[in-house]
This record gives structure tokens, sequence and C-alpha cells, in this order.
């Protein structure tokens, strides 16, 4: 098929076919999503466009597939923790390398300090999140969880400031920046909370479980960035993607990269489940929490590939449609808070 393509058409690498784990949903996605949907939009911090592509995003069945093992109380935070980091994404985007520092900073001192009483809507949402957080989450897991919220909002505030330059990093240096500012690793230290475990320093220090770990992550990231390309390059927000950075550093086309990203993506696979079959033991009841976080990293990888189909979110009103065939046409360039209207040629 790649040999048919038009000029302004790429196909999607076969990212499902590559993934043998099993999906599923929660059960609370109905009634916990409704209302961790209706907090956000309490707080009115969008217009009405990106109010509508918030909608379109379903973040709330994003959740419901990436926790589908949640209780009720965890998987409502989750979402409320999801919906808040859509806000610091789509406020950011929008700003210079100095006004995301600021508004990342504002998120932080809100997750950090017990006593912060700053009046912005930002840190208002966010005191109200770590309030539901701290209720459940054991000592490590919090401990580092702030960890990541620090790593995120450095590694976002530097997004800005290299989108700011039209500056494109090189794979190499690139990839531990997306693992930060996608906030993946928050996603993931959401683990724990909800399955009510708090893992010992150990286990993140072992080179086994930290390449199950990462292993995870990139399959997160390079699924997000092949799937969200179309919609970023409109935006003219390329330059944090994995598509521009191979583009950019290998030489290679459009197609080209995307089928380099359906490699690669097999090979992490590979590496994840290899990892898994590999851990060691640390005890009876940590082996069996260890093994708990890992088929939550796989509950993460699937269900975002699932999700990325089910909405709006990258593909537009032609979402099944792309699922089936793979065929993305690329859009021209557009405002940020445009709606995701079909082109002719998406309908033809």
């Amino acid at each position: 098929m790649p040999g048919l393509l038009l000029k302004k058409q790429f196909l999607l690498p076969d990212l499902l076919a590559l993934c043998p784990l099993k999906g599923a949903t929660n059960p609370h996605h109905q009634e916990a999503g409704a209302e961790s949907s209706a907090w956000i939009n309490s707080f009115n911090v969008f217009t009405d466009k990106k109010r509508a592509f918030f909608v379109q995003g379903c973040n709330e069945l994003l959740v419901s597939h990436t926790y589908p093992y949640a209780g009720y109380e965890q998987f409502r935070t989750c979402c409320d923790f999801v919906n808040l980091l859509f806000v610091v994404d789509e406020v950011s985007d929008d700003q210079n390398g100095r006004d995301a520092r600021q508004t990342c900073q504002n998120f932080l001192d809100a997750m950090t300090n017990p006593e912060n009483s700053d009046c912005s809507t930002l840190s208002q949402i966010t005191r109200e999140f770590r309030a539901r957080y701290f209720k459940l989450a054991g000592p490590g897991t919090s401990r580092r969880f702030l960890q990541h919220c620090a790593d995120y909002i450095e590694c976002v505030s530097r997004e800005a400031e290299l989108r700011e330059r039209g500056e494109v990093l090189s794979v190499e240096s690139f990839t531990p920046l997306r693992r930060e500012n996608s906030a993946i690793r928050l996603c993931f230290g959401l683990f724990e909370y909800v399955l009510g475990i708090d893992l010992p320093e150990e286990v993140f220090d072992c080179p086994v479980f930290m390449e199950a770990y990462w292993a995870a992550a990139d399959l997160v990231c390079w699924a997000n960035d092949v799937y969200s390309y179309n919609m970023e390059q409109a935006k003219g927000h390329s330059g944090n993607n994995i598509v521009t950075v191979l583009m950019n550093e290998y030489g290679f086309g459009l197609q080209q990269t995307c089928d380099y990203i359906g490699t690669y993506v097999e090979k992490l696979m590979t590496r994840f489940l290899s990892a898994k079959s590999r851990l060691p033991s640390w005890g009876p009841e940590v082996d069996a929490e260890v093994a708990m976080y890992v088929e939550a990293m796989g509950h993460w990888i699937k269900g975002n590939l699932d999700w990325s189909f089910e909405t709006q979110r990258y593909f537009g009103p032609l979402h099944f449609e792309i699922k089936k065939t793979r065929l993305v046409t690329l859009r021209p360039p557009s405002s940020p808070e445009d709606d995701y209207e079909p082109l002719d040629s998406d309908r033809e």
C-alpha cells in the first residue's frame, strides 16, 4: 500500500497487531468519570474551542483503559490527575518558554507545598487533586511521585523553550526529555496509589525492573507521537515528537519514519516481555506487588493504543476508519484551537 499513497498521506504502523497484551475497561468509568469531568469543567479554564477539544479527547475513557483495576475512589483520582495534566499541557502549549516555566512552577508549588495559597485556577485545581492523592498514597510512592512532578515541569518548560527557538533535538537527547514531558512517569507513578502498595526503593534500583519500565514508557511515548503527529504538525507543534526527530536526524521521509517506528516498537515490546520474565525475587510479598505493578504497565501500553482510536483526539471523526485502514491524510496548518473538522479529502 505505501507505494500507492498520495504525497499528503501516510500509513501508520500497525501497533495494535504488535501488541499481544489484553485490554480491559474500568466498571466505574461512567459514574466516576462524569464526576471528574464535571469537576474540571467547573473551573472554566477552557475557551469554547478548547473545551470541545477536551471533550473529544475523552480523558476519562483513557483512564478506564489504562487503570481498569482501580476502585471507585482511586479511579476518580486518576481521572482528576489526567484532567489536571491536560490543563497544564494545553496552557503551556500556547506559551513561550518563560511563561510556560511560570505555569509549571505554579503547578509544582501547589503539588509539593501543603501551605500553598496561590489564587490561580491551576493552583486551586492542583491543591484539590493533591488532597485526594495524599489520603491514600504511601510514603515511598508519594516521594517518587513528587520527584516525577518536578522532573515533569522542568521538561515541559524546556519543551516550550525549544519550541520558541524552533530547535529539534537529536534522538539521544530527545528520549529522556520525552519520557518526562509526556507525563508517562507520573501516570506510572499512580500505580502504587491505585494498587494500595508502596514498593521498596530497591525495586526501582533493579536493572531488570527498569528495563521493563523504560520499555513500557517508550512504547507509550512512541505510539502517542506517531498517532498525534498529524494533529501536531497542523498546529506547528511537531518539534516535540519522535517523528520529527527521526526525520530531522536520519533524513527519513514521513512514511519511512512510520515504518521505522513500527520496527522499533516491535523491539520495545520484545524487551518489555523479556524483562518481565526475568525479574528477580525480593521475597513473596514484594514479588506479588512487583507483578501487579508490571501488569499495570501492560494495561497502560495496551489501553493507550485502544483509546487512541476510540476518540477524536488524534484522528478526528475518521478515527474508526483510520483504525481499519491506518491511512492518514496530512492536515493543512491551523490554529491550535481549531476543531478537528474532516478535510474534503478525508471524506472520500
